[in-house]
């Protein structure tokens, strides 16, 4: 059922438009006129998003910015949590993981923390246990969230070490940030690099 329209001419121009929008436009002109100055107030948000870098009060950690939608991930932010969670081996060596992605650390961290064998993936499970806020959903964040991070925000990370992220290279190494000249290498699964829990948010 087609809604009803209303046409209305003022001098050469003519708006047409459904009588129900119209309805309430005119209802909203006389609330304008009739209530009082403090009644015209700016919107309030649920969220008032923090500068880049800043603590994001409530989401446990600082944040770090909006990443794209990409493939079936929404838009959303990336918050970095307080701190490292330590330095661990990223676990695995001599397995080739299936199913690891260079850009959803967090697809990455249920595939490593979910396997059904025995191998152990200590960088993705010191960040999974990771807790800030009362969120209990960090991960250890993949190959281009750690380079997202480094675009956006830096200075959060130690400029002398290099972190772990969640997309392996090969079934010895896996992909790592260093924060000093940007540089992403790969080393040895063996190896007891940094990890610093990440988590999404989404608005």
């Amino acid at each position: 059922m087609k809604p009803e329209m209303i046409t209305l001419k003022h001098g050469d121009t003519t708006i047409k438009m459904p009588a129900a929008s119209l309805a309430k436009l005119a209802v909203a002109s006389v609330f304008a006129q009739v209530l009082p100055p403090a009644a015209n107030v700016q919107p309030i948000y649920p969220h008032s998003v923090p500068e880049l870098g800043a603590v994001w009060p409530g989401q446990g950690g600082f944040n770090a910015g909006l990443v794209a939608a990409r493939d079936d991930v929404p838009a959303h932010y990336l918050i970095v949590a307080y701190q490292d969670a330590g330095s661990h081996e990223w676990g695995g060596r001599g397995v080739e993981v299936k199913g690891i992605s260079k850009t959803d650390g967090y697809t990455n961290a249920q595939v490593l923390i979910g396997n059904e064998d025995e191998t152990k993936y200590p960088a993705a499970n010191a960040c999974a246990e990771y807790q800030a806020d009362g969120h209990h959903d960090f991960y250890l964040p993949a190959a281009a969230e750690l380079y997202h991070c480094w675009l956006s925000v830096p200075e959060l990370f130690a400029k002398d070490t290099w972190y772990w992220s969640s997309t392996q290279r090969s079934t010895d190494n896996a992909f790592y940030m260093n924060f000093g000249v940007g540089f992403q290498g790969s080393s040895d699964k063996f190896d007891e690099l940094r990890v610093r829990p990440v988590r999404r948010l989404f608005i």
